[in-house]
């Protein structure tokens, strides 16, 4: 009992992994930020033991703030690169 009202749905059957790709090619510099703020995580972790006389407190906010500032900065590349390529 077809009503001739049949919509594809492909659009609709995209998995996580190329709905990234996708993004990704849209904005680049979203998936750059992220990883940088992953690395700088990842960094900040692995010098938690050698951190010296330093509290700890001190250190996780320097960590929070270098993560933040290269999301920040990967964001403003992104509109210049917008803006500039318009």
């Amino acid at each position: 009992m077809s009503t001739g009202t049949d919509v594809s749905l492909s659009s609709y059957d995209e998995d996580q992994g190329s709905k990234l790709i996708r993004k990704a090619r849209e904005a680049p510099f979203v998936p750059i930020g992220m990883a940088g703020f992953a690395a700088i995580v990842a960094y900040g972790l692995y010098k938690l033991k050698s951190r010296g006389n330093t509290k700890m407190s001190v250190h996780l906010i320097h960590m929070r703030v270098a993560a933040q500032g290269f999301v920040v900065g990967a964001m403003t590349l992104g509109l210049i690169y917008l803006v500039t390529n318009r």
